[in-house]
């Protein structure tokens, strides 16, 4: 959906859409949208700047950060926006952006697409770090087994092969003693 600067200065635009996944692509491998996009929001024009103001909910497969396990994640988000047009004239690399600036966005041309913004959004209620749960044990670091399903294969007493002249030291001292 485009939301077009001309048809917001007619008049205020009411928005409620559901977005199916694979719908939108938020340019990642990283999360996989498992249910529907849902979107409750206004958009308006107030002093040439896009002001969208709503609600978003949805689900979000990742992979735990500690066992790669897929973890399914509540995303709910309120957001109140606002896009200025962004200026012609100047460069970019020229400006200095005030802190005012930070919080808005800038659009080109004749407005917005909503799925941007919602990508952006999405991607901003989306945690770091996702951890399955709690108790999370991960993976082995050496053999790679995962500690929540089976028992490490590895050696317990395994050495850093980078440690080994320091113990043919220690062996050589005591041997002496």
């Amino acid at each position: 959906m485009f939301l077009d600067v001309k048809e917001l200065a007619v008049h205020k635009l009411n928005i409620r859409k559901s977005y199916t996944p694979g719908n939108i692509d938020y340019h990642t491998a990283e999360l996989k949208q498992v249910e529907p996009l849902d979107v409750l929001a206004t958009a308006e024009l107030i002093d040439s700047q896009i002001r969208i103001t709503g609600r978003l909910e949805t689900k979000i497969e990742l992979q735990c950060a500690r066992c790669l396990e897929p973890v399914v994640e509540d995303v709910q988000r309120h957001f109140d926006l606002f896009y200025s047009p962004l200026p012609k004239d100047t460069k970019p690399e020229e400006e200095r952006l005030k802190d005012l600036d930070a919080d808005i966005g800038f659009y080109k041309g004749d407005g917005l697409f909503l799925a941007d913004v919602l990508v952006e959004q999405v991607l901003l209620a989306v945690p770091m770090k996702a951890i399955c749960r709690s108790d999370c044990r991960g993976l082995c670091a050496a053999c790679g087994a995962n500690l929540n399903h089976e028992e490490c294969r590895c050696e317990t007493h395994a050495t850093d092969p980078r440690l080994a002249p320091l113990a043919r030291l220690k062996q050589d001292w005591l041997k002496k003693q």
